[in-house]
């Protein structure tokens, strides 16, 4: 693990590494699974941890990791067994835990993207030398004795060779060896992978969870509730939207969208300008997210209700642009074809500031049609 010096791109900007955060939140019922199969004596070798990004996942996978390296079976003595574990909490100044801070510790293997040194940027896909190093990491520590851990992250970026040689290795499983595959999609990974791993869903979190793990990443705030909607439940996509002022941008278009069908079109040419520019390339792709998520909005209220708001006066824009399930498929098809439609463009050297007015503009049109229906 000591050659694991590159930057690292498997962190969210602001936040601390998984390996670094000590207390999980919203994910009491993967540990507990967990903790079930160790006390049951019967632990899988091989666990997917699959769940949406940024709800805790590597987290978890990394307090698995400082658990199996350090809990060991008590042996059964004169007044029975001893009280089997009831958390993935271990001691802080545990030695094996500051080895796994520093990437050093023997009996565990970190397996993601190369970095690539030339390009100065992370490869796109994990190579099969990556998962063939595995071979000799289970020899060369298999003489230290005790478990051994490897963390895939994340297991969907495996090119088909690196897929391949895992599903031979996961037939095959070394003696006490553990592997923890984080999966953003499992539907990405192969059939034949999935069915040798055990299932550890972490769920997507809720305003009180979100603002305690935004509390334990440094990024406190006083509206994780807000967070939590626009963030879809991810601690991860949330501190973007912190590190981006994405709250206050999202407020924004929800007062732009307020003036249509009669759409502002000097507010929207400021707004969508304050977003171009080499400086702005963040908020430019966050620009577009939002407006996504703003249109998602839209068709859930045609559908079932106004969801809770995550702006000023929000909901009752909601409502008026969305009033029945016509208007939301409407919107629904907007969604699909306009996000996709303005990053096409950018990638191809459009106008950025020409592809977020039109964006604009066409949502517009849509308000003005269902309007006049």
């Amino acid at each position: 693990m000591a050659d694991e010096t590159n930057p690292e791109f498997d962190r969210v900007e602001g936040a601390p590494h998984p390996r670094d955060t000590a207390i999980l939140h919203g994910q009491q019922a993967a540990e507990a699974a967990f903790l079930a199969a160790v006390n049951s004596g019967r632990l899988h070798h091989a666990w997917l941890i699959c769940g949406p990004r940024g709800v805790g996942k590597a987290t978890l996978a990394w307090r698995i990791a400082r658990f199996l390296l350090t809990w060991e079976k008590p042996e059964v003595g004169l007044f029975g067994e001893a009280e089997p574990p009831h958390s993935l909490d271990v001691p802080t100044d545990h030695p094996v835990i500051r080895r796994m801070a520093a990437l050093s510790e023997p009996r565990l293997k970190l397996v993601r993207r190369d970095w690539d040194d030339e390009d100065k940027k992370p490869d796109s896909v994990i190579t099969v030398k990556r998962i063939r190093a595995l071979k000799n990491f289970f020899q060369l520590s298999a003489t230290d004795g005790g478990r051994r851990v490897v963390i895939i992250d994340a297991a969907d970026e495996m090119n088909p060779q690196a897929a391949n040689a895992l599903l031979k290795l996961l037939e095959e499983p070394p003696a006490d060896a553990v592997l923890l595959l984080i999966s953003h999609q499992p539907s990405r990974l192969l059939p034949t992978i999935r069915s040798r791993c055990r299932d550890l869903r972490c769920a997507t979190l809720g305003p009180q969870d979100m603002a305690l793990a935004l509390a334990g990443a440094g990024a406190e705030t006083t509206q994780s509730r807000e967070l939590a909607e626009l963030a879809g439940g991810s601690v991860g996509e949330a501190i973007r939207l912190l590190n981006h002022d994405g709250l206050k941008l999202y407020a924004d278009l929800v007062a732009l969208m307020a003036t249509m069908p009669r759409l502002d079109r000097h507010r929207a040419l400021a707004l969508t300008e304050s977003a171009v520019g080499k400086a702005n390339e963040a908020r430019f792709d966050l620009f577009v997210r939002l407006t996504e998520i703003f249109l998602a909005r839209l068709a859930r209220t045609g559908l079932f209700a106004p969801p809770p708001e995550a702006a000023p006066g929000e909901a009752a824009l909601l409502a008026r642009l969305s009033p029945d399930g016509n208007a939301a498929r409407h919107w629904a098809g907007v969604q699909q074809q306009l996000g996709a439609r303005v990053r096409q463009g950018k990638a191809v050297n459009l106008d950025p500031a020409a592809l977020l007015l039109d964006m604009v503009l066409r949502l517009d049109q849509t308000a003005a049609a269902l309007a006049a229906r």
